[in-house]
């Protein structure tokens, strides 16, 4: 069986790393398709679409997505939508699942991935003096983020951390840790324990190791999985999929465009290779994920894009 993945380098220093991820995925002989296809604010201000309908179709008949980077202005660029957040919605990719690991940390952040304050529902009041952001949470999403963290912390060490701030938030964090603790009780393998968000991160940076799984609302997965990125290495090595029931899953670098580095080749490529490594598992290749993904730890950023995607496939070779 042959498996389709279509390739959306995007913006920025997504069409530096995405080819460098792309090349250790073709050194290892597998039965991959690669399609390429163009989404992003690049493909916007060219097309005016930032994800084109040819993309989505592309998507849609793929077992698997890897996507690079995408510029998105701070200012509102009207018709402007993020591609990665529609590909998301698009394809019902519900749980984003970022691992870290490294310097004694071995986790997973399991965080919504469709609502909360990314659900898009912001409005100006009083004429622009004030803003308005909705937050919204719903006992389904909560029900389904929550049964795959618990899943994958069947598969890890056994261990759940429901992370909210319901102590202030009653209705919203309220309704996601009563749904979240309930479908963890139905796991009576998995120990499960609660924390509130401000107190997770303290935790995180002080014990690391006594997290295995944590799982959240969109927003504090968003700050929480990059706080454990920097701790260990920064978002060059900051690897993540993008889940839902069905085909296809997406796979990305966490990183931005970077454009103030993009076109001089020195962009670090691992967290895109690490991403590749994570398709690897998803589509049955494990054991050459798991060996990718010691390769890309064991390798430093040489500071060329190139030199450190060659010196990964030169420890890949003396490994086999």
């Amino acid at each position: 069986m042959t498996y389709t993945v279509t390739v959306i380098p995007g913006d920025g220093i997504g069409a530096e790393v995405i080819p460098a991820a792309v090349s250790v995925l073709e050194a290892h002989d597998l039965p991959l398709a690669f399609r390429y296809a163009e989404a992003g604010f690049g493909t916007f201000e060219r097309s005016g679409e930032a994800l084109p309908a040819e993309t989505i179709a592309a998507c849609a008949a793929s077992d698997a997505v890897l996507f690079g980077a995408t510029s998105s202005p701070v200012t509102r660029v009207p018709g402007y939508r993020s591609p990665i957040l529609a590909l998301r919605r698009q394809f019902d990719l519900y749980a984003n699942l970022r691992p870290a690991a490294g310097a004694g940390i071995d986790l997973l952040v399991v965080r919504e991935n469709t609502e909360g304050l990314y659900s898009g529902r912001e409005r100006l009041a009083d004429g622009g003096a004030t803003a308005i952001a909705e937050r919204v949470i719903t006992a389904r999403a909560s029900e389904r983020i929550a049964r795959v963290a618990c899943e994958q912390a069947r598969r890890r060490r056994g261990r759940l951390t429901v992370v909210h701030k319901a102590n202030v938030l009653k209705e919203t964090c309220g309704l996601f840790r009563r749904v979240a603790l309930d479908v963890a009780a139905g796991y009576p393998d998995v120990a499960v324990d609660e924390l509130l968000v401000d107190a997770a991160a303290m935790w995180l940076a002080r014990d690391p190791g006594r997290f295995d799984v944590i799982v959240t609302t969109n927003l504090f997965g968003d700050i929480l999985s990059d706080l454990a990125a920097g701790m260990t290495g920064g978002l060059g090595l900051a690897a993540s999929a993008n889940v839902g029931d069905g085909r296809p899953v997406l796979f990305e670098p966490v990183h931005g465009s970077a454009p103030d580095i993009a076109g001089h080749g020195t962009a670090d490529p691992r967290a895109a290779i690490l991403s590749a490594a994570l398709l690897l598992d998803h589509l049955g290749y494990a054991g050459q994920g798991e060996r990718v993904r010691r390769a890309a730890y064991a390798t430093p950023h040489s500071g060329d894009t190139r030199a450190t995607a060659q010196a990964i496939m030169t420890q890949l070779q003396i490994g086999s």
